[in-house]
């Protein structure tokens, strides 16, 4: 029940940020998105543990692990997802996110000597497979620029900088430090490092006071980032980092569902077939694990 609930709770809020993070992108520059997305999304964590007494000091020998993961995960990754988002289609982020299923049981197998497991393996082919066939029309139209492709390098490593920061996730898990205190602090580092890099950059520290930004960055911090990514961490501690990444394969689902409501968008007989592919690899990955 517990893991069905983390799932559930990272799917349905993931998959509604596709749409806000399309708010972020004006004028105000990526990189100081980014920061004010983590940083508030911090200050959120750490003021929810002052209020319920929960600790959110770290040792100073698991320190140097929690800071990776935030400059990876919290930083590095989500630039490049939104300047990607900014030259391609959010279907092909998609598609091309949803590799992380692999990336992360490839990462495991190389840094933890896990055995990359055939059942999974299939799963995310399938999965990886599905969400091809729900964006197809996006992807087969794509126009090979330069644009498109940078876009496409972006979203690539992006990629590959999550999956790096869930092998720190996975050593900060491993020594059973707090989920809130671990995601509050590397929340912190991620803002700190994003607006060093936007300042290196040269790009201004300003703010837009547009409600479509101002509601959407509010929803990112808060849900997208400091409860997703809560129920993301506590996932792979119980399932492991390559299962909990199959959140990535579903919310493309959600996203096209409240595109359906709000944008009318129209089913095709692909992208139907695709939701089918995507649920058969679900099961394949998760059966064993809620049965448990």
């Amino acid at each position: 029940m517990q893991v069905a609930f983390l799932y559930t709770t990272a799917v349905l809020i993931w998959g509604s940020t596709w749409i806000a993070i399309t708010f972020q992108l004006g004028p105000v520059a990526e990189e100081v998105s980014v920061a004010y997305r983590f940083g508030l999304g911090s200050v959120a964590l750490f003021a929810y543990a002052a209020i319920s007494g929960r600790r959110t000091r770290i040792p100073l020998a698991s320190y140097g692990h929690v800071v990776l993961m935030g400059v990876l995960m919290y930083s590095a990754s989500y630039m490049l997802v939104y300047h990607a988002a900014s030259r391609v289609t959010s279907g092909l982020i998609a598609v091309i996110f949803s590799l992380i299923v692999v990336s992360n049981a490839f990462f495991e197998r190389l840094f933890f000597r896990k055995p990359l497991e055939r059942r999974m393996m299939l799963a995310s082919a399938l999965g990886v497979g599905g969400v091809a066939f729900l964006f197809w029309p996006e992807v087969s139209s794509l126009d090979a620029g330069d644009q498109a492709i940078v876009g496409i390098a972006l979203a690539t490593g992006s990629v590959v900088i999550a999956s790096l920061g869930n092998m720190a996730a996975i050593i900060n898990t491993a020594r059973d430090l707090p989920v809130i205190a671990v995601n509050a602090h590397a929340m912190a580092w991620g803002c700190l490092s994003s607006l060093i890099i936007a300042l290196l950059m040269g790009k201004s520290i300003n703010f837009s006071f547009d409600p479509a930004y101002v509601f959407s960055l509010l929803y990112l911090a808060i849900f997208g980032s400091a409860i997703a990514f809560g129920a993301y961490l506590a996932l792979l501690r119980l399932i492991g980092s390559a299962r909990a990444a199959y959140t990535s394969v579903l919310f493309p689902i959600v996203a096209l569902s409240i595109s359906t409501i709000f944008e009318d968008y129209q089913w095709s007989t692909l992208a139907v077939a695709g939701v089918a592919l995507i649920g058969a690899g679900n099961w394949l990955a998760l059966t064993k694990i809620t049965k448990g």
